[in-house]
């Protein structure tokens, strides 16, 4: 790995992975469309090229004199009003990246996929990268993103060295668009009062890019690996963050039938105000869940070692603050 290319480089993945393989001597070109804010770049040693996953000679173009590509690019929403958007951008465009790879003779492509590509373990224990895709074709993300993998595997069979790796929710430094921080935010400010049943998995950014960058050079083709980190009940963990912040913790659990009438609700509100609300039906759906992870084979093969949370937690919250956004 010398010249490398990466998509959605201006995102939260995408701009940390570009400074970490900066700092580690690597060549970088940024891919990103022109109308796109690439203020996390600023003061970064990398190359501006740009392009749009849904142009592939735009594509070819980018990946000119590269060997490795990391496709970070996607549009993350639980919101059935950016359907058609995630299935152009995280499907065409993945398929996109794939026959350029293809076309370009790029030597290895990892591809930033989610633990919402891998299924649910229908008794309650932890998934891992054998559990099977069962959530259906209803919570557009989830669905898009496995959808993706699937293109990627059709590339590996065609001769394409790509790795695919899944972070669970992912927080820390840079995290602008809020996917993971928002919960920080909310805790901070008290708009959380209460849990409900289920639970997730958090791990922080540092983590993450450096699973990215140890796929590319240990993974194995058509392989999955979850960079995840640490398992929480939504209770424990939306306590851990308000004492890391200062923050207010929840004090009442609602069932779950609340939370999806709740959701199905605010869809028609988004329906109205056109606007994306703070709980859909979609995202309902996912967290009434125990969306708990393995990483024990990203351990064993890449020499994965996530750290602590907390440490994560603290460090995003710095950020925001220092950002004026808490």
């Amino acid at each position: 790995m010398k010249t490398v290319l990466v998509t959605g480089s201006t995102g939260f993945i995408g701009s940390n992975l570009v400074a970490e393989l900066i700092r580690r001597g690597f060549s970088v070109r940024a891919l990103h469309r022109m109308t796109s804010d690439t203020g996390m770049l600023n003061g970064l040693d990398v190359e501006h090229v740009h392009g749009d996953l849904l142009d592939s000679a735009s594509l070819r173009r980018a990946m000119i004199g590269c060997d490795t590509v990391f496709h970070t690019a996607a549009v993350v929403s639980f919101w059935k009003g950016r359907k058609e958007e995630q299935f152009r951008v995280n499907v065409e465009g993945c398929h996109n990246i794939v026959e350029a790879c293809l076309n370009s003779g790029i030597g290895t492509l990892v591809h930033t996929s989610s633990v919402a590509a891998i299924g649910y373990r229908t008794d309650g224990g932890i998934s891992d990268e054998e559990t099977a895709y069962n959530w259906g074709n209803s919570i557009v993300y989830r669905y898009t993103k496995h959808l993706a993998e699937l293109e990627i595997l059709q590339g590996v069979e065609r001769g394409l060295r790509a790795i695919i790796v899944n972070p669970s929710i992912v927080i820390g430094p840079g995290d602008r668009n809020m996917h993971g921080g928002r919960l920080i935010i909310d805790v901070k400010r008290g708009r959380i009062p209460a849990f409900t049943s289920g639970g997730t998995n958090i791990v922080g950014i540092r983590d993450v890019i450096d699973g990215h960058i140890r796929a590319a050079d240990r993974g194995r083709p058509g392989e999955r690996y979850i960079l995840s980190g640490s398992n929480y009940t939504h209770r424990d963990l939306l306590r851990l963050i308000a004492e890391r912040v200062h923050g207010r913790s929840p004090f009442i659990k609602i069932p779950s039938q609340l939370v999806t009438y709740t959701g199905n609700i605010f869809d028609i509100l988004g329906r109205i105000i056109k606007r994306e609300p703070p709980l859909t039906s979609e995202l309902a759906a996912n967290i009434i869940h125990y969306n708990w992870y393995s990483c024990e084979k990203a351990v064993r093969e890449l020499g994965y070692h996530p750290s602590p949370v907390e440490q994560a937690i603290t460090e995003a919250y710095e950020w925001y603050r220092q950002h004026g956004l808490v």
